[in-house]
């Protein structure tokens, strides 16, 4: 596991200057470890071979290790090769009150794009971001899984808890 500087020390050091344009943070420990086993709980199920497509809707609740997505609906979009899925995750598309946790941190907005290949998670609308009782909003949040680091982007907000209550 990787040292992080947590989001209150780093404020502190560079002073509390958080940009409207984009916000550096850390969120979590990085990507789920593939080994582990994904489990998906759902109202329904609907499943397109030829477009490579599973789509859940209805409290879904997507869970690997430590990580946990939850949404109205999500997509999962598989890589295809002549026409045929492989069975590799491409994309997770999740839609409507979605939630990310990842540990101790939670992430909520209106849609969570995950592209699985690249490592990258693309939050939007309305994000808020739950870091032990610091909390980030902005409209964007970007998160590396590969290393959790993130950025916020669209009139970020921060509120930092600086007192031990």
């Amino acid at each position: 596991m990787k040292p992080r500087i947590p989001l209150a020390i780093a404020f502190a050091t560079f002073g509390t200057m958080a940009l409207a344009q984009g916000t550096e943070i850390a969120f979590g420990d990085g990507r789920p470890d593939s080994a582990l086993p994904v489990e998906v709980t759902a109202d329904s199920l609907r499943v397109d071979q030829n477009s490579g497509t599973a789509m859940f809707t209805g409290s879904v609740l997507v869970g690997q290790g430590e990580m946990r997505l939850s949404a109205d609906q999500v997509e999962v979009r598989y890589l295809m090769k002549d026409g045929n899925s492989t069975g590799e995750v491409a994309q997770v598309l999740a839609t409507g009150n979605v939630t990310f946790v990842n540990g101790s941190e939670a992430a909520e907005g209106d849609v969570a794009d995950y592209d699985v290949p690249n490592g990258t998670m693309l939050l939007t609308g309305d994000v808020i971001l739950t870091q032990g009782r610091n909390v980030l909003s902005g409209q964007k949040l970007v998160v590396n899984m590969d290393d959790g680091t993130g950025v916020m982007e669209g009139r970020v907000k921060s509120i930092l808890q600086t007192g031990g209550n």
